[in-house]
């Protein structure tokens, strides 16, 4: 049977760590940012974890 290809938008979206954590950036960071306050962006800044069923979907995407 033929390898399994990795979903490619969730592959661009995405990350696995090392301990299985789905971690993908946060929302409202991509433009507009004038209006919104710095503590606003600070706190949007980084990284999320995703947990439960759609951490499950994610992993499935990225054949993990």
């Amino acid at each position: 049977m033929p390898k399994q290809k990795t979903h490619s938008g969730a592959k661009k979206r995405f990350r696995v760590t090392r301990n299985g954590k789905v971690m993908m950036r946060q929302k409202n960071r991509a433009h507009l940012l004038e209006h919104k306050s710095a503590r606003r962006k600070r706190r949007l800044a980084g990284e999320t974890e995703i947990t439960g069923r759609e951490a499950k979907r994610v992993k499935r995407l990225l054949n993990e």
